[in-house]
């Protein structure tokens, strides 16, 4: 077997061959890589896949969290802004009499 380093890419479409209906054997043969190798490389990608759903799960929840806070903050926004409107037309008013 040769000893080297295959990029990210590589080991994708390597794998993918697999999907394509090629066995372990003729893929490592042809790859010139161990099936110790190969089932390692499948084990990574099955992991790595888990972690970015997780990943995904959790940035889901941070969004919604803060689009609620978003909401809440906007609507305090509008109360206070109008609150404000309300008491520059009281202190003209007040201006006005005086």
């Amino acid at each position: 077997m040769r000893k080297g380093s295959f990029t990210e890419s590589q080991r994708l479409a390597i794998l993918a061959e697999q999907d394509a209906g090629q066995t372990v054997e003729d893929i490592c043969r042809k790859h010139q890589i161990s099936p110790a190798t190969f089932y390692k490389w499948k084990k990574d990608l099955a992991i790595e896949q888990d972690e970015d759903k997780r990943r995904v799960k959790e940035l889901e929840a941070e969004n919604a969290r803060l689009k609620k806070m978003y909401a809440e903050l906007s609507l305090h926004h509008e109360i206070l802004s109008e609150g404000y409107e309300m008491l520059k037309k009281y202190q003209a008013q007040d201006a006005r009499k005086k």
